[in-house]
């Protein structure tokens, strides 16, 4: 049997990877064959998760053993495989490869094909080019951090005294009708 995982990246648009890999294969050799196939260096902290359909993170595949405040087991990446936690085509998980920036790749176990082998990893498709594997110091200053806590909607910080008397802020009624296509304005 072979797993066949498609990798893809938020941040560039025509960037594939499909990888072929023995279910005996630990999540270590995934992780190598990431690595090899975008030519990153092996010397970084990475980490997977498995996700739900909606790709929310559940179990964490670490590198090397981490305690963890988590619900899940600590797994390591050498001593976990593969068919341990994968069973079913479609099961998705994060590839985390800059763990500062928070930046992973979007993986799928796109198919399983049955009476077949490989020996070792194989990337069969490499397209688009990889995003940087790190971002400098300005970017990673400048990059917007995602928070989806209970202050999302930004609650705690609202201030009312903020707001003018209508409640618009600097914005005039008759800017607000430029940019909303409700007729009642």
């Amino acid at each position: 049997m072979v797993y066949k995982f498609t990798l893809l990246s938020d941040e560039i648009d025509d960037f594939v990877r499909v990888i072929k890999i023995d279910p005996e294969a630990t999540f270590l050799d995934l992780h190598n064959a990431i690595l090899d196939s975008v030519n990153y260096e092996k010397n970084l902290m990475t980490t997977f998760f498995m996700c739900s359909d909606s790709w929310e993170k559940q179990q964490e595949i670490t590198l090397v053993e981490m305690d963890s405040g988590s619900e899940y087991d600590n797994l390591v990446m050498e001593d976990t495989k593969l068919e341990e936690l994968f069973t079913d085509e479609k099961q998705k998980l994060l590839y985390v490869f800059d763990m500062i920036s928070d930046r992973a790749f979007f993986m799928e176990l796109t198919e399983i094909i049955p009476g077949k082998t490989v020996d070792k990893p194989v990337c069969m498709v490499s397209e688009g080019k990889a995003p940087l594997q790190m971002l400098s110091d300005e970017a990673v200053a400048s990059t917007p951090k995602l928070s989806l806590d209970e202050n999302f909607y930004g609650d705690e910080d609202f201030d009312i005294d903020e707001l003018d008397e209508e409640g618009f802020g600097d914005m005039n009624f008759d800017d607000a009708a430029l940019f909303n296509d409700d007729p009642k304005f």
